[in-house]
């Protein structure tokens, strides 16, 4: 394994080259090439990994215990009343103190700026396992599946339809570094942050991609090579939920949407979907959905990011 990434955190995929993503995806493919065959790679072995979380989870809690566990680490889930956080204890200090325990931290959390903070003032990695801002291990997942089925992504068009959320904006960073051609279907109001759709613009430019914003789903499907979707309504939006069903009601990514995609077109969602809100069963069960084999590509990108950062 290369050491160029040692050492480093891993809180958004803006912060990492086309080139580096590259070697994530690599590794996370060999990776699981050893998996199938029964090779154990004991890459993290006497390692121990704090898996701090705020929020809870099924998919990003399983897969980095299972991760860990397959390259012979130690993970140690700590939720939020495992930890002096909820007494009052400050994010920076709990950084110092559990730092100086482990070798790297994963932290799924509400507000950026808490996975930013324990970056600064820990000793060993920083992983972002969730942010409001950013779900960069879930886009390295999702790359690694669209490669797997169709090859590499420079040139190919991924379509987002729905709010433009913290997976969104991992999209337009890890699409736009690897030249794709991203475009993002929401509803006036729930766009993506416009400094994240700036940056992945020149981003794209560089590596001969595009980035594209608007509020037709049709616009932004036509001729994809993916269609991805999210939740309308997310942990911590629940009084939310009557409005935004209304608003993102237009924006089902169902048969008519892919109907306008290219005819191998895959299906993607992160997970946990609602079935028959932003997509419906007929698609999560149908022909083009990779969806589990995404769910599955959690494991196998994340193995590869921990042996790559610690």
């Amino acid at each position: 394994m290369s050491g160029n990434l040692k050492g480093r955190h891993f809180l958004s995929l803006r912060d990492f080259s086309g080139e580096e993503i590259r070697q994530m995806l690599d590794t996370a493919r060999l990776l699981k090439l050893e998996h199938y065959a029964g090779r154990r790679q004991p890459l993290l072995a006497g390692k121990t990994i704090a898996l701090v979380f705020q929020k809870p989870s099924t998919r990003t809690r399983v897969s980095f215990e299972a991760g860990v566990a397959q390259l012979g680490g130690t993970a140690l889930y700590l939720g939020s009343n495992d930890l002096q956080l909820s007494r009052g204890e400050s994010i920076a200090d709990t950084a110092r103190v559990v730092s100086r325990y482990v070798d790297g931290i994963v932290a799924r959390v509400y507000a950026h700026a808490d996975v930013v903070e324990l970056a600064e003032h820990s000793r060993v990695p920083v992983v972002n396992g969730l942010s409001d801002f950013s779900h960069p291990c879930q886009i390295l997942a999702d790359l690694l599946t669209v490669e797997e089925k169709r090859g590499p992504m420079a040139g190919k068009k991924v379509a987002w339809v729905g709010d433009g959320n913290n997976v969104a904006h991992s999209w337009l960073f890890g699409g736009a570094k690897l030249g794709c051609h991203v475009a993002v279907a929401a509803p006036r109001g729930y766009e993506p942050s416009p400094e994240v759709v700036a940056a992945s613009a020149e981003d794209a430019r560089r590596a001969g991609g595009s980035v594209t914003v608007t509020t037709e789903p049709a616009e932004a499907a036509r001729d994809a090579d993916v269609l991805v979707t999210d939740v309308w309504v997310s942990m911590g939006q629940e009084k939310e939920r009557e409005a935004r069903l209304r608003t993102f009601r237009p924006y089902q990514v169902n048969a008519s949407l892919l109907a306008l995609a290219r005819k191998d077109a895959l299906v993607l969602h992160c997970l946990p979907a609602h079935r028959g809100e932003e997509l419906t069963a007929e698609l999560i069960d149908g022909p083009s959905s990779a969806i589990w084999d995404e769910a599955e590509n959690r494991l196998h990108a994340q193995k590869a990011l921990l042996t790559l950062l610690l």
